[in-house]
């Protein structure tokens, strides 16, 4: 992984804005109604030679597909692995549960939104779990690299986003398996062949791993903090088994608390998970620093220290707010992050989130998301004035 050696380099955390009629084709078909795959297929290779220069004008330099060829950043694994069918269940949120106004107002928006959705959209395991369709992932690598050759020298590097076996384990509701332990491993052995072709191709892998913070509120609500802790530390052993052929510093790993907007204060606490999640045989790992519940757990790394060879992909924007980050506020994060990890070289400035992690379900405007990228360039190359003197 690249690391900012004489300025703050910048990335963002994987889905961005998807064409409107990408999404109306995603929308359609997983309600079930009839979609031409061949044109669904090229709309998303479109969208990819659509979207990578658009990362580059907005000035981030570590860039990738934009999860454009797929609905979702964790549903389109129903296309690659055997074993899933019928429909699934999911609970809501505790924090969205607890504001029954609140509540209200979000199905009532969902209701009229064309959308792919995470909780109303799952499945279920009904068999055995295996990677049943590796072209998918090839045909992905290969129409991302066609796209970074026609923009060959103007991006510093490109990864590619994963589903982590957690957060599978999570949303698809488990009736085959024995155990979790079992359901787990079965779900990283398969997605073991994912990562290792994403490397093989030549990209950075981000393994989006929100399970690690986002179901203690979710599939963890009803039962004690250590139970959850336990769950967090297998996921992590999971991750470790999954990733034994490739090399640490070609994987960055992804936490949040869900990327949802909501009042969130049934988040568990950074400091709770990090020492486990710390464990991950990872070089990276990016954290969200830019909303306002989590923007103070920066401190936290002042303590939990990451490993001197590994690096901060620091969240810096907000993905689920129209407003706009000033530059200036950019920069004073990224400084005050850069002195919690007590080096500038390490730390690489991003988004908490994807813009659009299931089609059609971003709270934010496709413009403004673009306007946001462009801001968080902009505040970097402030802040790498302030860091590295140039």
């Amino acid at each position: 992984m690249q690391r900012s050696e004489t300025r703050i380099l910048t990335t963002h955390t994987g889905s961005l804005p998807r064409p409107p009629e990408l999404t109306r084709l995603y929308a359609m078909r997983v309600r079930g109604q009839t979609v031409d795959e061949v044109a669904l297929a090229a709309a998303g290779r479109d969208a990819v030679r659509w979207v990578v220069p658009r990362q580059i004008e907005a000035g981030i330099d570590i860039i990738n597909n934009g999860e454009q060829p797929r609905d979702s950043f964790v549903l389109y694994v129903r296309q690659r692995l055997s074993g899933l069918g019928g429909t699934g269940s999911r609970l809501e949120p505790a924090d969205v549960d607890n504001y029954p106004m609140f509540k209200r107002e979000r199905q009532e928006q969902a209701a009229v939104r064309f959308s792919v959705s995470n909780f109303a959209h799952t499945s279920k395991v009904i068999g055995a779990i295996r990677y049943a369709n590796r072209p998918l992932v090839e045909e992905e690598c290969t129409g991302f690299g066609a796209a970074l050759a026609d923009n060959r020298g103007r991006y510093a590097e490109a990864f590619f986003t994963a589903a982590s076996p957690g957060i599978v384990a999570t949303i698809m509701n488990n009736e085959y398996y024995d155990t979790q332990e079992s359901y787990l491993a079965a779900i990283g052995a398969a997605l073991r062949i994912e990562y290792e072709t994403i490397v093989g191709h030549g990209f950075v892998l981000q393994l989006d791993c929100p399970d690690l913070a986002m179901e203690r509120h979710m599939a963890f609500r009803y039962r004690p903090l250590s139970e959850y802790l336990a769950f967090v530390e297998l996921v992590v052993d999971t991750i470790n088994t999954a990733l034994t052929n490739l090399p640490r510093e070609r994987v960055r790993l992804h936490l949040c608390w869900g990327n949802y907007e909501g009042p969130h204060d049934q988040d568990v606490p950074l400091a709770e998970v990090l020492p486990i999640v710390k464990c991950a045989k990872v070089g990276g790992f990016v954290l969200p620093f830019g909303n306002a519940r989590h923007a103070h757990e920066f401190r936290v790394l002042e303590k939990l220290r990451l490993d001197d060879d590994q690096i901060l992909i620091a969240g810096v924007i907000d993905t689920l707010t129209n407003v706009i980050e000033h530059p200036e506020t950019v920069a004073d994060r990224l400084e005050r992050i850069a002195g919690a990890i007590g080096d500038p070289c390490r730390l690489i400035a991003g988004t908490d989130c994807g813009f659009d992690t299931s089609a059609g379900n971003s709270r934010v405007a496709p413009d403004v998301a673009w306007g946001k990228l462009k801001s968080l360039s902009e505040g970097a190359a402030i802040a790498s004035k302030r860091l590295f003197g140039r």
